[in-house]
């Protein structure tokens, strides 16, 4: 039973880290639009935010808890799942119909994204120099969609949120004390789960001889891979899953430039070796795997779900050897 504890222990991080994350966004998002900030802003900054808090708060707390292998690979191990999984198990349960969404602009700055953040990795470190840099190029990624937000909701183009209640946990009759107790509970809930779930987890890597890094490019990545993965799932399964590869395209992008980006001010994240020889490599390699869906209007069909995802297990097994 003390074996099993720091387990279960972990899997409490974890669902408390989910639920703080749901509450946060639904706050988040509610108190914005009572402010009258424009529920398109909200979609592409609070809520992207929100649900990238788990991310953050557990790349911030590994590297209080001087194991910063977890933040990294919680990151990159992220953004592979998120290609490869998040869109893969998805495709398998109905075809996905990405081909009617344009991704390319976003796709572009996401490729970009990720070979300067790969560009960063062979200094060896993540320092406060790469952490302005990739918080300068958000910031440079941010003020275009704005700007392109605007552009596309004037002209009522497709594929972009365009009311406020298209905003997940968008509630104009919420009241007051309701916005509070969310985002309440998830500011404090959010740092308790990540305390919980990286301490606990850092335990179990210790206790079976394995790495930080493996642990977290592993189980806590699919782990915080989970509310993407639900809600994709849901998706699908109503034939609604036009813009999830935009979904999963702007979440890899945000990874990489604001959770690395504002952790590495924190403190330094040297970058295990492994990473510059494999698993950084893994993770360029599934982005390019996207190209066909957004630079020749491919769906994801059934066929590719099973390759994506058996590609994703093939991976794992290889990090866990």
């Amino acid at each position: 039973m003390e074996n099993a504890t720091p387990w279960l222990l972990s899997g409490l991080g974890l669902v408390i880290l989910l639920l703080a994350g749901d509450a946060l966004v639904k706050g988040a998002v509610n108190l914005s639009l009572r402010l009258g900030v424009p529920a398109l802003i909200v979609s592409l900054t609070i809520v992207a935010f929100g649900t990238s808090a788990p991310e953050l708060l557990i790349a911030i707390s590994a590297i209080l808890d001087d194991a910063p292998g977890l933040a990294l690979g919680n990151v990159v191990g992220s953004n592979t799942a998120n290609i490869l999984m998040v869109l893969g198990i998805p495709a398998i349960l109905a075809t996905m119909h990405t081909s009617e969404c344009n991704t390319r602009k976003t796709y572009n700055y996401m490729l970009a994204a990720t070979v300067m953040f790969i560009v960063l990795a062979f200094r060896g470190v993540f320092d406060w120099v790469s952490g302005v840099v990739l918080l300068g190029a958000l910031s440079l990624v941010l003020t275009d969609a704005f700007r392109d937000a605007h552009r596309h909701r004037k002209a009522g183009q497709a594929c972009m949120v365009e009311t406020e209640e298209e905003v997940e946990g968008a509630d104009p009759n919420l009241p007051w004390w309701r916005i509070c107790m969310f985002i309440g509970l998830g500011l404090i809930g959010l740092p308790l789960g990540a305390d919980l779930l990286v301490d606990n987890a850092s335990m179990i890597a210790r206790t079976y001889g394995i790495s930080d890094t493996v642990i977290g490019l592993t189980l806590v990545a699919v782990g915080t891979s989970l509310p993407e993965l639900a809600t994709t799932v849901m998706a699908a399964l109503r034939r609604q899953a036009d813009v999830a590869l935009g979904n999963v395209i702007g979440s890899n992008m945000f990874n990489l430039l604001a959770i690395i980006g504002i952790a590495s001010l924190v403190g330094p994240i040297p970058v295990d070796p492994g990473f510059l020889r494999f698993d950084l490599w893994v993770m360029l390699g599934a982005s390019v795997l996207l190209a066909p869906f957004v630079y020749f209007a491919r769906d994801i069909t059934r066929g590719w779900g099973i390759a994506l995802t058996l590609a994703y297990l093939c991976y794992v097994a290889v990090v866990l050897m």
